[in-house]
């Protein structure tokens, strides 16, 4: 039996994120385990991990570097094993070079770019970006992006940054709120929403469901 890890480090939503995957392990009839865990030495072992992320950039960073080992483990999971890695919201903005929010801090590097602020060309448009909006799945189309029943389907947001990657090809999806936006970012092994796939429904359990079945 694989194990999944959902990493605990003070921010995210964990409580719901375990369930999203135990429903679509379940409903999938996928033989996996869900774990959420804040000890370094079980996500090194991990099958496959999660990072979820709620709040600023700095705060989610400095939670994790206060878990000893954690950024090491993580490290030696996603980037030395290949093991699949799902970063969610503040999750997948930490895999970029570093973030503006706060200050200028550093993320992890595996996504190169840098997180700034939203800034819609439409003066009315509220920030944060919150609430349901389309994807704009590019092409070619990423493999957990695969699985859904509609081309353009809607996952629910919650942020004022986004990842804005130096190289194009990193980001798998968008959505348009005043100009475009990164909806997820991918390479080798590694994907990342901005959305939140555990409120997103049936978006949401389609992709987390191709996520358990990934062979990248």
């Amino acid at each position: 039996m694989e194990t999944v890890v959902i990493i605990d480090y003070g921010s995210g939503n964990l409580r719901s994120a375990a369930k999203a995957f135990e429903r679509a392990a379940y409903e999938g009839n996928l033989d996996r385990r869900i774990v959420v865990s804040d000890a370094p030495d079980v996500v090194a072992h991990a099958d496959r991990v999660v990072l979820p992320g709620v709040g600023a950039f700095r705060d989610c960073r400095e939670g994790l570097e206060a878990r000893s080992g954690m950024i090491e483990a993580l490290e030696e999971v996603v980037r030395v094993k290949g093991q699949p890695f799902l970063g969610i919201c503040v999750g997948m903005q930490l895999m970029a070079t570093r973030g503006q929010e706060h200050g200028m801090t550093y993320g992890f590097g595996w996504i190169p770019g840098e997180v700034v602020a939203i800034t819609p060309q439409e003066t009315a448009l509220k920030i944060p970006h919150m609430g349901w909006n389309e994807l704009d799945i590019h092409v070619p189309v990423h493999a957990l992006f695969s699985g859904f029943a509609e081309p353009n389907p809607h996952a629910y947001f919650v942020h004022s940054y986004q990842l804005a990657a130096e190289n194009p090809d990193d980001v798998v999806a968008s959505v348009e709120y005043g100009g475009t936006i990164t909806a997820a970012v991918g390479r080798d092994n590694m994907i990342g929403t901005q959305f939140h796939p555990e409120k997103s429904q049936a978006t949401g359990l389609a992709l987390i469901s191709e996520f358990l079945r990934w062979s990248p």
